[in-house]
């Protein structure tokens, strides 16, 4: 796969979605990558404090497109885009005027509350940006209307390929906004750090309008129609009636979504859907429909918040790991610890192509099954890797104490250069990369087909929303152990002292966390086929 090369079977208007993508991932990359770094060394946050703040903006980040959605969907999806995209550049803008503001008077601190509000901004026009490019992206795709009930096997392999191209593309801006962002950061301030990706995001804003004219519009008439005052008083009812659903798995209709609702099918052709909208009480089915949806899928969606919770780390305890390593390449040049956040992006870009032409084939031939591996066996493969990362990632932390125990102290408040390569670190880097591949990518591909056209902005937003619930999960575990660590009498696993923080703990938790997800992520889809196989043979 080459970077200039137009993915085969994908339009104009798909293509250059995806670049804006990618110019997006860049500008939030090159801020939240390096945010944890900013926040002890310039608000002067204590590790734990920033580490949490993070956690929790990202949290925040990731899960307002889940309130978001839904107005994306009964609205048009390009006025989302350039609405939410500017409250995202503003908020860019008040970032940066923090930096400079510290630039001109170091000694002054910096407003919280600016910064805050600052972050918010940014939050609230990502939650509905992100969502609603990637869904507008798939709407490019031509004849995709019936999706996820379609039977068209090209159609899937489309939508397919479209998923791993803009995967593909919000990778690559990812790792240049990592790599080039964190570098200017540490070398040339932090004002210029933040003033690129704001003069980026402003770009591929224009790049976005400019390419109205080819874009592909879909709307469903019957969304459009509906009045907001309607649906806010059909809410009592439609949670009552949601009490009331059943869900189970589906084993043996590969052709059709593999998540079934048991009382109506997900799809529904445009005649019936106008029908039902037209009887009274149509705002009530419309939403027990997009309740029963959501609710189907929470199973799936909360067996991988553990997997969510594992990827908050680099851009936090693996990032403050890698300033206390010795990070010399040559004689003067010192790699900024936020870069190895690139050896995952550079291990999905590398990789990615070899899961279609190797791992897709082989598997084929194992399993006799044309598909090779099921999306949920996708995102199973990546949770196992995730949980041996954690492994090695507490290893390494373990020789790096050890290690530095050994050495003598000058300045207790100084931190001291443990003489360990910042290589050592790579290992877990690349397999959360690998990992990225099994499960990200098929919850992308997951999210976006279990659901019916109208909500093709809500399934892209569940998936944001995992890693969103992940943050906010870890933020809390961070709490709970510091609490527990610490009232004791005893140092904190998060101690702000490197020399003393016992990171290697809280990795074995992690990874145990993330087995008994792991174990209840495979008793569920056992549990529910069986279930699903039992049904089916009483109807027959």
């Amino acid at each position: 796969m080459a970077s200039g090369q137009k993915p085969k079977g994908l339009n104009r208007s798909c293509f250059l979605l995806i670049v804006i993508a990618g110019m997006e991932r860049f500008a939030f990359k090159g801020v939240a990558s390096n945010l944890v770094t900013y926040l002890t060394d310039v608000v002067m946050m204590s590790n734990s404090a920033a580490a949490k703040t993070v956690n929790n903006w990202c949290g925040f980040t990731s899960m307002l497109p889940l309130l978001v959605a839904s107005f994306a969907d009964s609205w048009d999806r390009y006025s989302t885009i350039l609405t939410s995209s500017f409250l995202y550049v503003v908020g860019l803008v008040a970032l940066t005027s923090t930096a400079l503001a510290w630039a001109r008077h170091p000694t002054n601190n910096i407003s919280s509350s600016y910064l805050f509000w600052s972050l918010c901004l940014i939050s609230l026009g990502q939650g509905g940006y992100n969502p609603s490019l990637q869904a507008f992206g798939a709407d490019q795709i031509p004849n995709d209307d019936e999706l996820p009930c379609t039977k068209d096997e090209q159609k899937s392999n489309k939508k397919s390929l479209f998923f791993q191209w803009w995967y593909f593309g919000v990778c690559g801006g990812s790792l240049a906004g990592v790599t080039v962002m964190s570098y200017i950061q540490d070398t040339f301030g932090w004002a210029l750090g933040f003033a690129i990706p704001t003069i980026a995001m402003t770009a591929s804003i224009l790049l976005f309008w400019c390419g109205s004219r080819i874009y592909t519009y879909k709307q469903d008439d019957n969304i459009s129609e509906r009045s907001s005052p309607d649906i806010f008083r059909a809410i009592k009812e439609a949670v009552s009636k949601l009490m009331n659903s059943r869900i189970t798995l589906s084993s043996n209709k590969p052709d059709v979504a593999e998540l079934e609702l048991q009382e109506k099918p997900l799809c529904q052709n445009s005649g019936k859907a106008k029908a039902s909208m037209e009887k009274p009480g149509g705002d009530i089915n419309y939403l027990v429909e997009n309740g029963r949806v959501v609710l189907r899928l929470l199973p799936i969606w909360s067996m991988l918040l553990m997997f969510a919770v594992i990827f908050q780390l680099p851009a936090t305890f693996f990032t403050k790991q890698g300033m206390t390593m010795k990070r010399n390449v040559g004689s003067s040049f010192k790699i900024p610890p936020a870069t190895l956040q690139s050896s995952i992006t550079v291990s999905i870009i590398l990789l990615m192509p070899f899961y279609d032409a190797l791992l897709i084939p082989l598997a084929r031939l194992i399993t006799r099954d044309e598909k090779g591996i099921s999306v949920t066996e996708r995102m199973g493969i990546g949770m196992v890797l995730s949980i041996i990362a954690m492994a090695i990632a507490a290893l390494v932390e373990t020789k790096r104490l050890e290690i530095g125990q050994r050495m003598e102290v000058v300045d207790p408040k100084m931190e001291t250069e443990v003489p360990l390569s910042i290589f050592w670190l790579l290992p877990q880097y690349i397999l959360l990369g690998i990992s990225d591949i099994f499960t990200v990518v098929g919850m992308q591909e997951f999210f976006y087909s279990e659901v019916p056209v109208r909500m093709r902005t809500m399934g892209i937003a569940l998936y944001t929303s995992v890693f969103g619930v992940g943050s906010f999960l870890s933020a809390l575990l961070i709490s709970l152990v510091e609490y527990f660590t610490s009232s004791t009498g005893g140092k904190s696993w998060f101690s702000d002292d490197m020399r003393e923080a016992r990171l290697d703990k809280y990795y074995w938790l992690l990874a145990l966390l993330s087995v008994l997800s792991l174990i209840f992520y495979v008793v569920f889809c056992k549990c529910y086929v069986s279930r699903s196989s039992d049904l089916d043979n009483e109807k027959s």
